[in-house]
């Protein structure tokens, strides 16, 4: 095992993905001799040319236009929009083309093109780069959806969805790009468990949390914290927004009988909502109490003095902990 942060972890991904297909090519902006904003890509443009790393205009429908054609003709382009809140010129591109070609053709197009997205709050950036634009894409047809929480996640969920024929969507956090972690980079890829499958990265038995990106390391303080008062906390990684592992996500629930969902994304017509809608059908039985969400509040983006305000953080999450488990919380007073 390899210590690497997550954004190095992401690197080694698109470094063994290139060097196992020819086809793998990279496209966005100042990602080559820049080596990407967050330097993700730094190195890549020396390994394998500028034939394999392009730096492209600053014209997301543009980019992801031409990875289309790319994809099209046999290639496995990797697209990096360079930040999240940047993706919304080529949603065009993504909605009405990349994830309609496959159908549209009957099967005979595939589309094995990966738009990578460093996404979400938590480091102090300005308008336009803390968006979680992930629902719009979730509710799409055609499209897989993924986001990662850890380096070997990152690492391995990358070359996973390079390697598949359909096109990901793949977010990012951002804020973990410096957090480190153990990642196997000699692990065959086939022995993998699947991109599309939730992870239950802490046991427990009173309540489930559901999270993903940067929100399931909160979660995991969370279930520290209530530990220590006495309750014992699952935490489910969803890992993959579209489509959901609802088997794994009920399995959790039918145990613990109680949940919370958490994400920074708006609340309203948020992944939440659907995860929650979803768990009632197929645990209705099996609920103590009606399920729980922690999102980020209904507003643009705030400034980076105030986000901490808008990103949904321990004292939040243990708060839906304690009013799913019936104990004294916010809605109540401490002393009910």
């Amino acid at each position: 095992m390899t210590q690497l942060t997550l954004g190095k972890a992401l690197g080694a991904g698109l470094r063994q993905a290139m060097r196992d297909d020819d086809k793998v090519v990279l496209l966005g902006e100042d990602i080559g001799k820049l080596g990407g904003v967050f330097r993700i890509t730094d190195g890549l443009l020396d390994e394998f040319g500028a034939a394999r790393v392009i730096d492209t205009p600053l014209a997301e429908s543009g980019i992801v236009g031409t990875a289309v054609g790319l994809a099209f003709r046999g290639y496995r382009p990797v697209v990096e929009i360079q930040f999240d809140g940047f993706v919304y010129p080529a949603f065009d591109q993504i909605v009405s083309q990349v994830a309609k070609l496959h159908y549209r053709t009957q099967g005979r197009v595939k589309m094995p093109l990966t738009i990578r997205i460093p996404w979400a709050g938590g480091i102090g950036a300005a308008e336009h780069h803390s968006e979680s634009p992930e629902a719009y894409f979730a509710h799409t047809a055609g499209l897989r959806v993924v986001a990662v929480s850890n380096p070997e996640d990152a690492y391995r969920s990358l070359r996973q969805a390079i390697a598949s024929d359909d096109p990901v969507v793949f977010f990012e956090p951002k804020r973990l790009y410096h957090h480190k972690g153990e990642v196997d980079l000699e692990a065959p890829l086939a022995d993998a468990p699947p991109m599309g499958l939730a992870r239950v990265v802490r046991a427990g038995t009173d309540a489930t949390v559901i999270a993903y990106g940067a929100m399931v390391t909160t979660a995991l303080q969370a279930a520290d914290a209530a530990e220590d008062e006495g309750l014992s906390l699952e935490v489910v990684d969803l890992r993959s927004l579209s489509p959901v592992d609802y088997d794994s996500v009920a399995s959790s629930v039918r145990k613990t009988g109680r949940v919370v969902v958490a994400h920074e994304a708006s609340r309203e017509a948020g992944l939440g909502a659907e995860v929650i809608a979803s768990i009632t059908e197929r645990c209705f039985e099996y609920l103590e109490h009606a399920p729980l969400r922690v999102t980020g509040h209904d507003v643009p983006y705030p400034p980076a003095k105030l986000e901490k305000y808008h990103l949904p953080d321990l004292d939040r999450i243990l708060d839906a902990v304690d009013r799913v488990m019936d104990r004294p919380n916010s809605l109540t007073g401490a002393d009910a």
